[in-house]
């Protein structure tokens, strides 16, 4: 056998295993591509991001299809929270079309993410696009001068 016989300690993953009925939340929320990592979908369940059936879960909490999440994704300013509905289980992640088969977002989460991203838009409307040139900066300190 020959030392560089790729083979010998890999185990075979060719055989596709059966849909689980049931799985741990963290691993599902991986394979669905919420959170980059488990660790990650670990520490946003615990932290209590992820709910299930509107309280919060541990994240050995088993789900299966048909059960409804609500995951809050994001920074502080841009946080987004999305209920989706367990739609298949999954052992292995794998690329983002495939994990978008997973969930379905229900009609009212998505009406809520985008008036808030509109709310979101129309907030940075008050600032301008570009900062002040040296000219324009002096001429904001006169005015601000002559209205004092």
């Amino acid at each position: 056998m020959s030392k560089h016989n790729k083979n010998h300690n890999q185990l075979s993953h060719s055989h596709s295993q059966p849909d689980a009925v049931r799985m741990r939340i963290d691993k599902w929320l991986w394979a669905a591509r919420f959170y980059r990592t488990r660790s990650l979908a670990k520490e946003a369940i615990e932290s209590g991001r992820v709910h299930y059936a509107g309280s919060r879960v541990k994240t050995s909490k088993e789900i299966a299809v048909g059960d409804e999440l609500q995951i809050r994704q994001g920074s502080a300013t841009a946080m987004t929270e999305k209920t989706v509905i367990v739609e298949a289980l999954t052992l292995q992640r794998s690329n983002a079309t495939a994990a978008q088969i997973l969930y379905s977002e229900t009609e009212e989460s998505i009406t809520r993410r985008a008036y808030y991203t509109e709310q979101r838009k129309l907030a940075n409307l008050a600032r301008p696009d570009n900062k002040p040139n040296k000219k324009e900066r002096r001429d904001l300190q006169r005015f601000r001068k002559n209205q004092d």
